[in-house]
């Protein structure tokens, strides 16, 4: 009933497949346009609406604090806000492994 097809990305231009278990696929769930972007701009269209960013991890702003178990000063990707423990990377593992 279905057959694969190529369709051109209405983003980057390029030539995708657009599969016969991909169009049963739709069929089932009752959508009525086939997809206008390949898989990889579909993707990261779909990062960007999820307040994914592309910026590099130097970027982002990281805090300084003191680990809640054993008192070393550690750097965490989060302001602390003070009414909960902080652990450095070494100690979260451990205390995640116990679980």
């Amino acid at each position: 009933m279905f057959e694969d097809k190529y369709l051109v990305c209405k983003d980057c231009g390029n030539e995708f497949l657009f599969s016969a278990s991909e169009q049963e696929f739709y069929a089932e769930k009752g959508f009525q346009n086939e997809p206008g972007r390949c898989p990889a701009c579909r993707r990261n269209r779909k990062q960007q609406r999820n307040g994914y960013s592309s910026r590099p991890r130097e970027d982002r702003p990281v805090f300084t604090t003191v680990c809640a178990a054993c008192g070393q000063e550690t750097t965490v990707p989060f302001e602390p806000s003070g009414d909960r423990p902080v652990y450095c990377r070494d100690c979260y593992q451990a205390k995640r492994s116990r679980y």
